[in-house]
This record gives structure tokens, C-alpha cells and sequence, in this order.
């Protein structure tokens, strides 16, 4: 496995750790994690997202687990082998593993799950170039891909690659709607799900039959909702709270960061590899027209949104690819702040001024989480005045309403936040493949982006298993994006855990998932 990580240490992370070494974990107690969504289901293997995937990667169990230097880890399977020529991908299960309900695991739950994950996860590259699934025996999945897959390992891991139980979900023909994947769930991670109020909070209780022993040490996790940043700050203030997980918004971020028992890291997102980005819907005039989202993206001053909204803690994107990857964009244009250059792109792409001054009128849509995304819109939405784009800003009702806005395509601009899942064949291809343009399905081609070249350089390079030729197609594949310019870069999204550092022991930062991997190794002090 390929290791493309930018090193973030944290001295606080780092001080922590040391401590929990020198301490034996103990068993018992309740934690209490906070998180702005809470999902409508925990079956991750139908959905993306951090709030399926949280509460999803405790109650179901991998293949594979990764640490924080990208190497796998045994997690259902004790073993794995990989052909030479890379066709094959051998799997050996442990013998111990059991469902929640008591059944065995076997090769027959491994098969069905990526069937599964295959016909309904929005992902599609992500197991495309598994062709069949062969079960020689209980313990045994072999995995037959028709070309070179890269990301397969990675794809095996906590909040990709989840199995769930072919004796409950093989009994349906519309697993979106089968009601085990929000009540009654039967998995077979660290935690079983004890009660679950839609919209407001998730208990879960300790797995007894765990298959790895000793394990988990709580007895309790118990998800909040909290919505509003002020109130989750002053939860964690107030030890109401242990803990909560992409926290971005700057000011929120110097509060915390304050307060003595908490520790504030970036670490546990290498995996992530979260961007915020301005969308294009480039089916909808004017915007079908490339000069239009070149101008747009030439009006906007990132280095003030990265200096003054964000103060200092996201990082400037050039492209597709997140800056901590060892494929991220290279010698592309960066569309640095050109206030003439835009307008003489409008200009040239036929749309002069009207005696207002105004060019275009359109909209922006944004992700509902107010804070640092509603000032970012609003300044968007000055920056472009200034061209001679009046924009109306689209506030959705919630985030639901938001998702079903932009994979419906029902928009003309929004903000958004994609993350590239480790390997750009997971999460990067998805973006801009002409095929992945499937209404209501969100994190997909929203853009409604098609360039048959792109797709014909991102097939080779999700093929190729060297890593330096990996990078030179992926650095083309990104020089005609960026030029296409069917989103404008902005920034990372400068996501922080933040814990109570004297009740947390192990806090779940130490792998590249952070807290989208099992939490079976922490403690309460």
C-alpha cells in the first residue's frame, strides 16, 4: 500500500499519547461525542459520508484496518495475498468472528457485502474492478479484478469497505429502505446499537461477544446532535461533551483551543483528504460556456478567504486532488486573484454589461452549517458583484434539503465539501466520470462534467500500480480539469478532533480514518 500522507503532527496529540502509554486502559464508563448531523441509517455499505460512516464503523467491522502510515492491519481478516500480476486478492477470515445476532462471518457475507456496495454505493470505482468473488470455503474470499486495482486494500477498510450480514440483508429487494439499517442493526463491530431517535441522538453499547478480546473497553457511546457551534463549544467547556470530530470553523477553533483539558489535532483525516470547492451545474447556461467558471474562479480572492475566514488553518487547492497527496496537482493554473482577467473572459464569452453594471444573474447554493460557510458565500457573492454577477444566495432548509437540491442538479452554483477517500480511485473519479452522472445520488459527478479524455487518462491511471506513473497521468488528468474548470479550488477544509484530553485515553486520532475507525482502543480515565 501506497503511503501519500503529508505528516501533521500535533505536540498536544503527541503529549497525550505518551501519557495513555504509561497507563493501563480501564474498562467501563460512557462517552459522549458530539457531531452537527446525525444520519438517517449506520449501513455503510449503501452510503457515503462521515455520518453514516462514524456511527457505521462501530457498529460493522472490516476487512482490513490502516494505521497512521497507511499500512494495513488484520481487522476480519488475519491474512491477505495479492497475485503478482495483481488480478487476485486472497482473503483469509478469522475463525472467531461473529454478527451481533450470534451467526458466524464467512466468505459468503464478504461476497454479498461488495456485491452490495457494487450495485448501491454511490463509489462506483471504488470496487469496479472486482469481477467475481469466489468462496472456496467459509474462511476463504478470493477476489477476481479484471485489471490492476490499486486502492483494493484501502477499499477494504472501516468506512469503505464495511461486511454486513447476507442473513438479514439478503432477504430484500430494497435494501435502502430495509429497516435494520437504522433499528435493530446487526453488525458485528465493537458496539451494538441500543436505542436511536432520528435527528437528535445515537446509544450504543459495548459488544460482549467482540472477536477481538478484551475489547472494546466502554460501555457506552452515546451521539449527540448539536448543531449549532456555539452550543457544541460550550458543551465541551463544560465537560457535557468528551468529544467531536470536524470542527472547521475558525473562530470555534481559537475558543477551543484555549480551554486546558481540551486537545485541539488535525491528525486522523489523511484518509479524508477533504476540499471545499465552488460547483458548477455545467449543463446550465451560462455556465455551460468554460470561459464563465474560468472568470468565476479568477474573481474569487482565496487568499483572503484562507487568511481572514478561515485565520490561517485551511490550506490553498489547486485541484482535484487534495495538496497532501503524493498525486496533487502540479504546474496547473492556479487562477490567482484577476479582477480584469475575469472580466475579459465575460466579455469574450459574450456577456457585456447592462446599463446596472450586471452581466449574469444566478444563484449559489451552500451546505447549510452556517458559521465559516455562510461567510464564505456571502463573500462570494460580493467578490463576484464586483465582475458584474449578481448572485441570490439559496439557503437550504437543512442538509437533507441541500443534498437532494444538488444531486438532483437542481442548481446553477453551490458550495460544497468532497473528500478524495484516500486513493483518487475512490474518491476523485467519482467527480468527473462522464458515467457517474446519476440524478439524486450526492458526492457523485453533480457537475454533470463530461471530457472523454479525462476519463480515458483516470481508467489508465486506476490500472497502473507504479507509483510515479500513477502520478504523471493523474498530473495530466488534472492539467485538463483544472482547465475545463468545471469547480473552482479554494482550500482544504481544515477539519480538527477535539477531546478532553483528561478523560479520553486513546482518543481516536491515531489512524488515517480518525473517527471513521472502530473505537474499540478507547478509554475512559
Amino acid at each position: 500500500m501506497k503511503k501519500f500522507l503529508v505528516a501533521l503532527s500535533s505536540a498536544a496529540v503527541a503529549l497525550a499519547a505518551a501519557a495513555a502509554s504509561a497507563e493501563e486502559p480501564k474498562r467501563g464508563g460512557t462517552l459522549t461525542f458530539s457531531y452537527r448531523i446525525i444520519a438517517g441509517h449506520f449501513n455503510p455499505a449503501i452510503a457515503s459520508g462521515t455520518p453514516t460512516g462514524i456511527p457505521g464503523t462501530q457498529l460493522f467491522a472490516a476487512l482490513l484496518r490502516f494505521d497512521d502510515q497507511w499500512n494495513p492491519k488484520p481487522y476480519l481478516a488475519e491474512s491477505w495475498d495479492i497475485s503478482d500480476d495483481g488480478l487476485k486478492v486472497t482473503v483469509k477470515l478469522r475463525d472467531n468472528a461473529r454478527f451481533h445476532d450470534g451467526k458466524p462471518i464467512t466468505s459468503e457475507d464478504v461476497k454479498f457485502s461488495i456485491e452490495t456496495y457494487q450495485q448501491h454505493h454511490p463509489f462506483k470505482p471504488m470496487y469496479a474492478p472486482v469481477k467475481s468473488i469466489d468462496t472456496p470455503d467459509p474462511l476463504t474470499a478470493v477476489f477476481n479484478l479484471s485489471n490492476p486495482h490499486p486502492a483494493i486494500l484501502l477499499a477494504f477498510s472501516s468506512q469503505l469497505g464495511v461486511v454486513i450480514p447476507k442473513h438479514v440483508y439478503g432477504n430484500t429487494d430494497n435494501i435502502r429502505q430495509h429497516p435494520q439499517n437504522s433499528q435493530d442493526v446487526v453488525g458485528s463491530g465493537p458496539f451494538k446499537l441500543k436505542e436511536f431517535k432520528p435527528g437528535e441522538y445515537i446509544i450504543m453499547e459495548r459488544n460482549e461477544d467482540y472477536f477481538l478480546e478484551g475489547k472494546p473497553y466502554i460501555d457506552r457511546i452515546v451521539y449527540k446532535k448539536i448543531a449549532e457551534n456555539t452550543s457544541r463549544v460550550i458543551a465541551l467547556e463544560k465537560g457535557d461533551v468528551d468529544l467531536t470530530a470536524f470542527e472547521s470553523d475558525a473562530p470555534v477553533l481559537d475558543r477551543l483551543k484555549k480551554n486546558e483539558h481540551l486537545t485541539l489535532t488535525p491528525d486522523g483525516y489523511s484518509a479524508i483528504g477533504p476540499l471545499e470547492w465552488l460547483a458548477f451545474n455545467t449543463k446550465r447556461k451560462p455556465f455551460d460556456d468554460k470561459r464563465v467558471r474560468q472568470a468565476i474562479a479568477y474573481a474569487i480572492d482565496k487568499e483572503f478567504i484562507l487568511k481572514v475566514l478561515y485565520g490561517g488553518y485551511a490550506q490553498r487547492s489547486l485541484g482535484p486532488i487534495h495538496p497532501g497527496s503524493v498525486f496533487a496537482p502540479k504546474d496547473v493554473n492556479p487562477y490567482d486573484y484577476d479582477v480584469e482577467k475575469a472580466k475579459a473572459l465575460l466579455d469574450e464569452a459574450g456577456y457585456k454589461p447592462d446599463s446596472d453594471g450586471i452581466r449574469i444573474r444566478t444563484t449559489l447554493d451552500y451546505i447549510p452549517a452556517g458559521g465559516t460557510w455562510k461567510r464564505k458565500t456571502e463573500f462570494v457573492k460580493a467578490q463576484l458583484k464586483k465582475v458584474g454577477i449578481d448572485v441570490t444566495i439559496k439557503a437550504s432548509a437543512d442538509f437533507r434539503a441541500w443534498i437532494k437540491t444538488v444531486s438532483n442538479h437542481e442548481f446553477d452554483m453551490t458550495m460544497d465539501s468532497v473528500f478524495n477517500w484516500g486513493d483518487p480511485v475512490i474518491g476523485v473519479h467519482r467527480t468527473y466520470q462522464s458515467t457517474n452522472i446519476r440524478p439524486g445520488v450526492p458526492w457523485h459527478n453533480t457537475q454533470q462534467f463530461q471530457n472523454a479524455e479525462v476519463d480515458a487518462v483516470m481508467e489508465e491511471a486506476g490500472k497502473e500500480l507504479d507509483r510515479d506513473k500513477r502520478a504523471a497521468l493523474y498530473g495530466e488528468m488534472q492539467k485538463l480539469v483544472v482547465d475545463e474548470a468545471p469547480i473552482a479550488y479554494l482550500h482544504t477544509s481544515p477539519y480538527h478532533t477535539v477531546f478532553n484530553h483528561e478523560r479520553i485515553g486513546n482518543a481516536p486520532v491515531d489512524s488515517i480514518w480518525g473517527v471513521c475507525s472502530p473505537w474499540d482502543e478507547v478509554y475512559i480515565r
